[in-house]
């Protein structure tokens, strides 16, 4: 829904919370001027969140807050990062990549693309160890979600040969000092040839060259799993663990109760870790053995 001319977004059925679209690659310039807008519009929701970018994360609202984490890689040159913060494991996995002949390079968002972005997530139906939510996608779907943004993204391919292998999108925050992975993703087939960490080298040129002064890859820890391949993944290339605000406004009665309650939060994120991580490893083995897979690494 569109309030005070901001896509937002609502989810969740039992606490409705709302939240800019695309959030964590946008910010909004006046939350407050937003939650009078919510609160005049009724827009139906019971919370209103929100986050500021790294830069701005010690500026403090009058607003309930809980902290949120991002996977932050402060960029001043290449060749800094390239010397300096990037882990030797993950340079030479850049390195063999280059060995391998995969070619890294920005692209333009065209029918090309989509086809190759459409063919990699087509081919497995499993990642990380859970069911891949962009699997069986049309290509008119693919293309309808890696269309957002259009004139603050950066398009990355790595390729072997002719074909698409991986693929980064980079979406920018609209100061472009911030810029966000939205989509980073490669075909299992080709992990021997490190596509993954190859593009994450180009996406810190890519930055660089720009002046953009932040590279944020998703969150660092997810609820109460703190460690995990992807985390060591982020942390090799050179990423930290950035802990920054998330406030809460409660828009109904129902709201505050639940905010208190804590009932605006993911019901994984409230089973105790020993036991989350008893599950996850069960869905991994389950899907493994279903689909036949191997065990995806980094």
């Amino acid at each position: 829904m569109n309030i005070d001319g901001k896509d937002m977004r609502v989810e969740g059925k039992l606490v409705r919370v709302v939240a800019l679209e695309g959030e964590a690659y946008k910010f909004l310039h006046d939350p407050e001027a937003m939650l009078a807008a919510l609160r005049k519009q009724k827009s139906g929701s019971d919370l209103f969140t929100f986050i500021r970018p790294i830069a701005e994360a010690g500026v403090k609202y009058p607003f309930a807050m809980e902290w949120d984490n991002m996977a932050a890689l402060p960029i001043s040159t290449f060749d800094n990062w390239w010397n300096q913060q990037i882990g030797f494991k993950a340079r030479n996995k850049a390195k063999q990549a280059t060995k391998k002949g995969v070619v890294i390079r920005e692209v333009p968002f065209d029918d090309t693309l989509v086809r190759g972005i459409c063919e990699i997530y087509n081919e497995c139906p499993v990642r990380q160890g859970r069911r891949f939510p962009h699997y069986g996608k049309s290509l008119e779907e693919v293309r309808r979600m890696s269309a957002t943004f259009p004139d603050s993204s950066i398009f990355i391919g790595a390729f072997d040969g002719n074909q698409l292998i991986g693929f980064i999108k980079l979406t920018m925050d609209d100061n472009r000092t911030q810029a966000g992975m939205m989509h980073i993703l490669s075909m299992i087939q080709h992990r021997d040839k490190a596509p993954t960490n190859a593009l994450v080298v180009q996406a810190v040129r890519s930055c660089a060259e720009r002046g953009i002064k932040q590279l944020v890859y998703s969150n660092f820890a997810y609820g109460n799993k703190q460690q995990s391949t992807l985390s060591d993944f982020k942390e090799r290339n050179g990423f930290q663990r950035v802990d920054i605000p998330r406030y809460y406004v409660p828009l109904t009665r129902w709201g505050a109760l639940a905010f208190r309650m804590g009932l605006h939060r993911q019901f994984a994120e409230r089973v105790p870790e020993p036991l989350a991580a008893r599950l996850r490893e069960l869905r991994s083995r389950w899907y493994q053995h279903k689909f036949q897979l191997k065990a995806e690494s980094f």
